[in-house]
């Protein structure tokens, strides 16, 4: 068992971090994630959604960075609307939008606070985006949101990375440089609390050439599949499956990430507090 402890300091940090997350990173993040198959990850996504009725329609995307998957899924003919909280990974969504010509609204908004006018016939949320709300009130919240804006029998489908993936993680300094920037990743896992914690040290290059040093917190958390079943119920939607993650496999103990699916029930009967 880890033997380190979260202490109150720490987690008032943590919300600090949660809002401050993705500023300056965000301008290098596309450079780090170069090795990320969106286009996989887009096209696994599109025949979830398809294989659960989902061909054409509004899709939300909750925590949509830079764009990657908004714009795949718009390619794919969704009418998409992508929110995210850091105001400098949707101005580089924005820049992508401008390129592409896709026709996507992007709001800076608080996954946790988010709204919308209308309905949408999906909601989804990729590349650990879940992970990040680290409160289960907060996440009950969210599910709740997301069950208030989905059409009737709306689906809802978002991924996670697993204990597994934290554990194997565990406490480990990264470090990856380029010819424009690089970073130190040190991450420390709470065995406890399920909480993973990495402190990112970045170097960016200025116009000038020289390197400008920035700090960076974020917190993401482990939840297991019945935590997640069950917040899912409590928000009035019903949890239809579970993939290891890229495939249509049950779920494995050694899976890193994995795909939930959940569908719109009993939206009447709920109200959001």
């Amino acid at each position: 068992m880890n033997s380190k402890t979260i202490t109150t300091k720490m987690k008032e940090e943590w919300q600090v971090s949660f809002v401050e997350a993705y500023s300056e990173f965000a301008r290098i993040y596309d450079t780090f994630m170069d090795d990320v198959p969106y286009d996989e990850w887009g096209n696994y996504l599109r025949e979830l959604l398809v294989g659960y009725g989902v061909k054409e329609g509004i899709i939300l995307e909750l925590g949509c960075g830079t764009g990657n998957i908004t714009e795949i899924l718009s390619g794919y003919g969704y009418d998409m609307i992508g929110i995210d909280n850091s105001s400098e990974m949707l101005e580089a969504a924005a820049g992508k939008k401008e390129i592409s010509g896709h026709d996507i609204l992007y709001l800076q908004q608080d996954m946790r606070e988010f709204e919308l006018y209308g309905t949408v016939r999906a909601v989804v949320s990729i590349c650990d985006s879940i992970n990040y709300i680290t409160e289960e009130e907060d996440l009950l919240q969210v599910f709740k949101l997301v069950n208030n804006y989905l059409d009737i029998g709306g689906m809802f489908i978002f991924d996670l990375n697993t204990i597994y993936k934290y554990r194997q993680i565990g406490d480990t300094t990264i470090a990856e440089n380029r010819e424009d920037a690089s970073f130190i990743w040190e991450n420390m896992y709470y065995e406890e609390e399920r909480i993973n914690s990495y402190d990112l040290t970045l170097f960016i290059k200025d116009e000038d050439g020289k390197y400008d040093k920035y700090f960076e917190n974020h917190v993401q958390r482990a939840y297991t599949l019945e935590e997640i079943q069950n917040l899912l119920q409590m928000a009035g939607l019903e949890f239809i499956e579970a993939y290891d993650a890229f495939s249509k496999n049950p779920v494995r103990n050694d899976s890193e990430r994995i795909y939930v699916i959940a569908k719109e029930c009993m939206k009447k009967e709920m109200e959001i507090e």
